[in-house]
């Protein structure tokens, strides 16, 4: 782990979320223009054009108009910053606009484990969150949920929500959905899975996912920028990309931090991880059905240095 230049440029950082400063009536003009998109949906790439308050026709993350949550509670397992000493506020959001033949959380991103929520109930989980110490409202695999996000977000701030906002997502996204969440996100923690739409189409059934996420990247590092940190080390603001290091170069490595280097910056935050096992459909394809060797990390792990990007982390090797 190497945060000293963030902890240089951040440790006396401080300022309320976003969110705040935007004002409450943005805040419900926002959730309006969101919630109008699900008439006909294009909240993702997808763009199913369903009507998800009618359900009849389900989109491609078979969801309908309200909120589906799997879990929520108070996480230690993410990045240093994000966890901090007292937990994020993790809100486990159910299905996704993905189909990872590898996905380790399979049962509630592609089975549907989970219930739906109403907009206030989904406020009530951000409030007793905040209520138990959490640093940060992380939301889990948000895309297809943003309006009720939004809608929500409205409900909670006027209630006394004050922490940061955290978009935890697989990084298949549409600008125009970002752009609703311009001011109001905090940090942004997206993956870069692929740098070949072969492979993303064959591992995660989205044959576009290169060219939405390195736009999406591109606009979530123009709203947010670099990490920044508060004294106690706990973020605030920023982009941290998350790279997930596949067997057999599926995921192409070298070609995703070559991006982020030259593309955004060689000072943003990256998270490189080892921790990738054989999970959901994984084991009957061959080319996944293992885990990373230590010589396919340690190439990872030189490619980064080598490219410049010194703010972030790298994993033990776990096998």
């Amino acid at each position: 782990m190497n945060l000293g230049e963030i902890q240089r440029q951040g440790k006396n950082f401080w300022a309320e979320p976003s969110y705040l400063n935007l004002g409450l009536r943005e805040i419900e003009r926002r959730a309006e223009e969101a919630l109008e998109k699900m008439y006909s949906c294009t909240l993702c790439p997808w763009k199913c054009g369903v009507n998800r308050f009618q359900g009849k026709k389900l989109g491609v993350c078979r969801s309908r108009s309200k909120a589906m949550v799997s879990s929520y509670n108070l996480h230690f397992g993410e990045e240093p910053p994000i966890s901090g000493e007292k937990g994020s506020g993790t809100i486990f959001f159910t299905n996704c606009t993905l189909r990872c033949a590898f996905c380790q959380n399979y049962p509630i991103s592609q089975y549907g484990a989970g219930k739906e929520y109403s907009d206030d109930e989904l406020a009530s989980m951000m409030l007793n969150l905040q209520d138990r110490g959490a640093h940060n409202i992380n939301f889990v695999t948000p895309t297809h949920f943003v309006a009720n996000i939004l809608n929500a977000l409205y409900i909670a701030v006027k209630k006394g929500l004050r922490i940061p906002l955290v978009y935890n997502t697989s990084g298949y996204e549409l600008i125009e959905t970002l752009k609703l969440l311009d001011g109001i996100i905090d940090i942004y923690l997206p993956d870069i899975k692929y740098s070949d739409n072969r492979m993303a189409k064959k591992y995660s059934m989205a044959k576009d996912y290169v060219k939405y996420n390195r736009e999406a990247l591109k606009e979530m590092y123009r709203q947010v920028g670099n990490l920044k940190l508060n004294k106690k080390g706990i973020a605030v603001k920023g982009l941290i990309i998350r790279h997930l290091v596949l067997p057999n170069g599926i995921s192409g490595t070298r070609k995703a931090l070559e991006f982020i280097a030259k593309e955004l910056s060689p000072e943003v935050t990256v998270s490189l991880m080892s921790q990738y096992f054989p999970a959901n459909k994984a084991n009957s394809i061959p080319e996944l059905s293992r885990g990373i060797t230590s010589e396919e990390y340690f190439i990872a792990v030189r490619e980064m240095k080598t490219l410049g990007l010194k703010n972030g982390w790298t994993q033990g090797f776990l096998w």
